[in-house]
């Protein structure tokens, strides 16, 4: 189950949202081992695209350098799908390479009917996607 606060959910929310019609991407990073999401960082998809998210390679680096400085690790990584629902392409899948991380996809658009957006969290490991709870905290 991926517990997330209400604030970092609107974040992510509204970052989907502003991106629109591209797609949008970043992490939300947290203590190692805590398995707790805390630093909200929003990334440039340097594919721009409304089809595909693409990390910066030189954006991506300087991340995993900065996380490493902090004793955090990619807690979430998040990115958006603009015109389907919520849930892991098959690219998606194979560039899945963090095993403790929660995936986390909003979707703006309205496939289901259920709204605005979907807000769905996934586990990808060795290309298995396993879908799991989302359980929103005013604070941990």
């Amino acid at each position: 189950m991926l517990t997330i606060t209400q604030a970092l959910y609107d974040r992510i929310v509204a970052h989907a949202r502003q991106d629109h019609p591209d797609e949008a991407c970043g992490v939300v990073a947290g203590p190692v081992g805590a398995g707790r999401p805390e630093r909200f960082i929003p990334m440039l998809n340097a594919a721009r695209s409304p089809t595909f998210y693409e990390f910066d390679s030189q954006d991506l680096l300087k991340l995993y350098r900065e996380m490493d400085d902090n004793d955090e690790e990619p807690v979430v990584i998040y990115h958006s799908h603009t015109a389907t629902e919520a849930y892991p392409s098959r690219t998606d899948i194979s560039y899945a390479n963090e095993p403790g991380a929660h995936y986390v996809l909003v979707s703006t658009a309205d496939t289901d009917g259920a709204g605005e957006f979907q807000f769905r969290s996934f586990r990808i490991l060795d290309g298995q996607v396993t879908e799991e709870e989302v359980k929103v905290v005013d604070a941990y």
